[in-house]
């Protein structure tokens, strides 16, 4: 079956055949190509893992501005102060004609607190159409923060499901391993002497 001239003594008992030598070659490719899936693996998780901490940031700053804005009285807005000042103007300018109305014209001071009543009746109703303005601006930032949580949590999830540890890495390193085995065998003609 063997031809006598198909092995070479190394010494020591040892023989080898030459043209199984460039086996060799397709062991180094393998090796090689299972350390590039290896420290590709490696890099892939590293940037996955800052793509989670940038995600964990941004949902941390989501959270600090729900609870800045959720907690806001809504009579301390800008918007509010001005209907309220406008409102309280008005009731100024009302009381006084009411009263000025009563001095000149001898009205009773019955008049001037009926005035002064639909004053603060007309106050109420403003505070009270800003708290339920209020309320929907509430509900509303707390559907944009759940909306806004919700997507960071399914981003999070997804690189973790590509994160999965070592399995990746793993299989980086077999598919490496192979192609370069594969490629280390297809180098074999480059090593063996032409006759």
């Amino acid at each position: 079956m063997f031809k006598r001239n198909n092995f070479k003594s190394l010494g020591l008992g040892i023989s080898y055949a030459p043209q199984r030598k460039l086996f060799v070659g397709g062991i180094v490719g393998g090796a090689v190509g299972a350390l590039g899936g290896l420290f590709g693996g490696m890099s892939k998780n590293k940037m996955i893992k800052q793509a989670i901490a940038s995600i964990e940031k941004k949902k941390k700053e989501n959270e600090d501005w729900y609870n800045r804005r959720y907690n806001e009285d809504a009579t301390q807005r800008a918007d509010a102060q001005r209907l309220l000042t406008m409102q309280a103007e008005r009731m100024k300018r009302a009381n006084r004609a009411a009263a000025g109305t009563a001095a000149v014209m001898g009205g009773t001071d019955e008049s001037v607190a009926l005035q002064k009543e639909a004053g603060n009746k007309a106050m109420a109703d403003t505070v009270s159409q800003i708290a339920v303005a209020g309320e929907a601006r509430k509900d509303a930032i707390e559907n944009q923060y759940q909306a806004k949580n919700d997507a960071y949590d399914e981003k999070i999830q997804n690189l973790e499901m590509q994160k999965q540890g070592f399995g990746d890495i793993a299989s980086s390193m077999i598919g490496g391993a192979a192609s370069g085995v594969s490629a280390g065998m297809g180098v074999e003609g480059l090593f063996t002497k032409k006759s």
